[in-house]
């Protein structure tokens, strides 16, 4: 096993590359625990270089109730009034701490991509 920091586009393709090989490596071989590390530093450097921004509120709420197949009317129950849901939805209201509260238990969306200014 030769595993060193991916630092470089370069390096990131080379460890893509044997990633590639060692993917149906069994767990507990010395291929396995090759993969795992490796794995993890491809993680790391894309994180670093590669990040993935939170969703706009207003657009994880609309793409929520897209999968789940809800209505504006879904959220108004959520949120309490049917005017109050158009005026999230449209944005021209903001949600409160207690609407994120609602949102985040009733349709397990994560607090911290409803807290986002918007």
């Amino acid at each position: 096993m030769n595993i060193k920091p991916i630092k470089t586009k370069k390096d990131y393709e080379l460890a893509m590359t044997r990633l590639e090989t060692l993917f149906d490596a069994k767990k507990e071989t010395a291929k396995g625990d090759e993969l795992e590390v490796l794995s993890l530093l491809i993680d790391k450097y894309e994180n670093d270089n590669f990040p993935i921004e939170l969703p706009d509120p207003v657009e994880a709420i609309k793409f929520r109730m897209e999968q789940l197949g809800l209505t504006q009317t879904d959220l108004a129950e959520v949120v309490g009034q049917k005017s109050r849901a158009s005026e999230i939805l449209n944005r021209k209201r903001k949600l409160s701490l207690e609407m994120i509260r609602k949102i985040h238990s009733s349709w397990h969306i994560p607090t911290q991509v409803l807290v986002q200014a918007y």
